[in-house]
């Protein structure tokens, strides 16, 4: 069973240490991870936890309960139902939180596919991104800067634990990373570029996906030795960028079970 200590005051630091880590990981290098599930996933696949944060009403939930059990060792703060929602800033909170510290990408070379992202600032397009890459099989997601930040609270939610199999790099200079990849580079554009269909998938490609208003800068378009985009039915003009990047990374998933050649290499040297 977790240690419990129970804090009443809005004003305790360590409650103002987590509310801090909920607005803005980055510069705190601490995330908050709400939900049942997300904890689970922390506890057992991800970071170890630093602290674990429940509601009153939380710790009469069997689910929470087990979980608390499980996260033996580890120091959990009680606090109110209203001082949770504060803290955490979740309107409807299943009854738990997880503090971590979002594990830093080693320097060792990528090998697979690579998804990088340029200017994508919802959050919920962010962490469904993570997730769609986490099931494709992707290994590396890059992050450039404009994007929304990886860990917050939001896009950790949207992506329902799959930053846990992800190396995940934020801030990255994307231009650099396409100059030291070996993998097939593939932007994704509205129009005029060769159907996704139409591409050799089979080796590793380093996908390339912008945001939906401006898409991709024109520096990182220059980069690329390929463009794609995927067919539409008449009359519709584009995607949702999470709806594209699905169709294109399972695209590649598809024929890599056809031709049963899993993505190999594209290493950065």
């Amino acid at each position: 069973m977790s240690r419990l200590t129970v804090i009443a005051s809005q004003r305790n630091p360590r409650l103002r240490q987590l509310k801090a880590a909920a607005l803005d990981p980055r510069r705190q290098g601490l995330a908050l991870a709400e939900g049942l599930h997300l904890v689970s996933e922390c506890i057992e696949r991800g970071p170890q936890p630093v602290e674990l944060l429940v509601s009153e009403s939380g710790r009469g939930n069997p689910g929470v309960a087990a979980l608390l059990a499980k996260a033996a060792g580890i120091d959990c703060l009680s606090v109110s139902d209203g001082l949770y929602r504060e803290v955490t800033g979740v309107a409807a909170p299943a009854g738990i939180a997880a503090a971590f510290r979002p594990p830093l990408p080693t320097g060792l070379p990528i090998a697979g596919d690579m998804m990088l992202l340029d200017g994508i600032q919802d959050p919920g397009n962010v962490g469904t991104l993570l997730r769609t890459a986490a099931a494709a099989g992707v290994a590396s997601v890059f992050l450039g800067p404009g994007c929304a930040g990886a860990w917050s609270l939001k896009v950790l939610r949207a992506g329902q634990g799959a930053h846990f199999s992800l190396a995940i790099h934020e801030q990255a200079d994307l231009l650099a990373v396409l100059g030291k990849s070996k993998a097939m580079a593939v932007a994704t554009v509205v129009r005029d570029a060769c159907s996704l269909y139409d591409l050799d998938l089979s080796g590793p490609v380093a996908w390339l996906f912008g945001s939906e208003g401006a898409g991709l800068s024109q520096c990182l378009l220059q980069a690329v030795g390929q463009r794609a985009t995927i067919p539409l039915a008449s009359g519709t003009e584009s995607l949702n960028v999470a709806a594209a990047a699905a169709a294109c990374l399972f695209e590649a998933h598809r024929q890599r079970l056809e031709t049963k050649r899993p993505a190999r290499g594209g290493p950065l040297r």
